[in-house]
């Protein structure tokens, strides 16, 4: 059984602005929240019954953060970025594949409108990438969803340990999350999601630290061992809730 382990330090403050980085601009900031609170939440709120579950264990979760989650759907994305708490959404940058997301001008400028893109490229993913370390460092958060690429099978795959890394080498915690019924709900290789507002839950757990002497492999697995735990705790009452579930976006 995995132990559940929540933050034992303090972390830091609110990233800098810099008005000409899309990164951390205020202006970008606010483009950002009508693109997700406004724009996708609406979507997401019409198309799903989402429910959410752990914000609570966010409170005091200050500064830059990587959020370390599964991945099924093309729907987890835009579920963590509007259940997320805003004051912790607002810079938090989405790591998205490099051959796919940033090849083409449009694509690029709307992954980077709706997520705050940053480029992984998927062959170095055990690296820690330099641009995600130096936003880390600038005390932006980040989300990356370590399998790599969506689950086939709808199971929880092996996490590559570069989240781990960045997140050791910049003394920040990993924040697991838990995305239940994605898979489900919008399948890989379907064009959008089924009928009837299907069951979706969001779960996050308590922020986990890298421990002393720790390698990024063995602090991923612990990470993955959350999210895990927090899947399979919560999986059976999100998928059989039919009804919509208070607690939305803040």
């Amino acid at each position: 059984m995995t132990t559940r382990v929540t933050t034992k330090r303090p972390v830091g403050s609110e990233p800098p602005s810099f008005p000409f980085d899309r990164y951390t601009s205020k202006p970008m900031a606010m483009a950002r929240y009508v693109a997700q609170r406004v724009l996708l939440g609406g979507v997401i709120r019409s198309i799903l019954t989402v429910r959410i579950l752990g914000r609570d264990r966010l409170s005091d979760l200050r500064g830059a953060f990587v959020v370390v989650a599964n991945h099924s759907s093309h729907l987890d994305a835009p579920l963590i970025f509007t259940t997320l708490p805003r004051r912790l959404a607002r810079y938090l940058a989405a790591g998205a594949a490099a051959d796919y997301f940033f090849d083409v001008r449009w694509r690029k400028g709307l992954t980077a409108l709706f997520f705050n893109a940053f480029p992984i490229h998927r062959s170095g993913m055990d690296r820690p990438a330099s641009e995600a370390r130096a936003l880390l460092q600038r005390g932006v958060p980040l989300l990356v969803f370590p399998e790599g690429t969506r689950s086939r099978t709808g199971r929880i795959g092996t996490f590559k340990s570069g989240a781990a890394a960045l997140a050791n080498a910049t003394n920040v915690p990993c924040v697991p999350v838990a995305i239940i019924g994605a898979g489900l709900a919008h399948p890989r290789g379907s064009k959008w999601p089924k009928s009837g507002r299907p069951p979706v839950g969001v779960v996050f757990g308590d922020p986990v630290f890298a421990q002393a002497g720790e390698s990024p492999s063995e602090y991923m697995r612990r990470v993955r061992g959350e999210v895990q735990r927090l899947h399979d705790e919560h999986a059976h009452a999100v998928l059989s809730r039919g009804r919509a579930v208070s607690g939305g976006p803040r």
